[in-house]
């Protein structure tokens, strides 16, 4: 069982939780009511931050499960735990200014495309009969 795959995933769930939160502590600072999504930088930066973690999770945890399934759990669960690093460093960045999210973006986005082609090689192997 990936017991290390699923500890990743649940913390991955609690970060995107975690950044709701943000989105409804921004709402109340910034005076935005629901379901106004402009209005103020700062929260339509914690809107973003969240929405953005929103698309990643789709591309990011079919791709980790899967490597986790083909590859192994330790690699599955260490491409997962980086990818929350650069969502960590992404939010921290974009909260900050816009322009500060590059490197947690790129952090994250580099995880999940090598879990995806560890993934995509690991099956490729299986159904050519070589894994």
């Amino acid at each position: 069982m990936p017991h290390l795959t699923a500890l990743v995933t649940l913390l991955a769930v609690l970060l995107y939780f975690s950044t709701g939160i943000l989105v409804g502590l921004a709402r109340r600072r910034t005076g935005i009511e629901a379901p106004a999504t402009t209005g103020h930088p700062d929260f339509e930066r914690a809107f973003r931050v969240q929405m953005n973690t929103l698309e990643w999770m789709p591309i990011f945890l079919p791709a980790m499960w899967l490597t986790a399934l083909y590859v192994g759990d330790r690699w599955a669960a260490l491409g997962g735990v980086i990818w929350i690093i650069g969502r960590v460093l992404y939010i921290v960045g974009y909260n900050r200014a816009a322009e500060k999210r590059g490197l947690g973006f790129a952090i994250q986005a580099m995880s999940a495309t090598v879990l995806w082609l560890a993934s995509l090689v690991a099956v490729g192997m299986m159904l050519m009969g070589k894994g």
